[in-house]
């Protein structure tokens, strides 16, 4: 019902700053406003875990602690795109980033096992 894909991944130096998008595709009578959006991240051996999400208008968003500060949730519901805006890169950042979504409002930190919906991923690499 909904196919999510990721861009904006690359290389950046430790510092730089990278913004990725989220480009959602969905069935015919779905409406981009009723789900919910998640960042997710999982690096090489690590579990995959939460970076940050938002609410099904984006006007309440969340977000790790280990990104607070740097990093800044935001979603166009018209183009039914979600990014993310990754500042101050640091080398533990480094990972597959995901996009996925659910129809359930958040109240704080999303669940990998909560989100209905994955892309496949953009590859992030912040070089020390």
């Amino acid at each position: 019902q909904v196919q999510l894909v990721e861009s904006g991944g690359g290389l950046v130096q430790a510092g730089g700053s990278l913004r990725l998008s989220c480009a959602a595709s969905l069935a015919s009578g779905r409406s981009f406003s009723t789900y919910s959006m998640g960042w997710f991240r999982q690096a090489p051996g690590k579990e995959r875990e939460f970076v940050s999400g938002a609410n099904w208008s984006g006007s309440s968003k969340y977000y790790a602690d280990s990104v607070k500060g740097r990093f800044s949730i935001s979603r166009d519901n018209v183009k039914t795109t979600v990014y993310l805006q990754m500042n101050s890169l640091k080398a533990e950042d480094t990972a597959v980033y995901y996009c996925a979504a659910n129809h359930v409002q958040p109240t704080g930190v999303m669940s990998p096992r909560d989100m209905d919906y994955w892309g496949k991923g953009t590859l992030v690499t912040v070089s020390s």
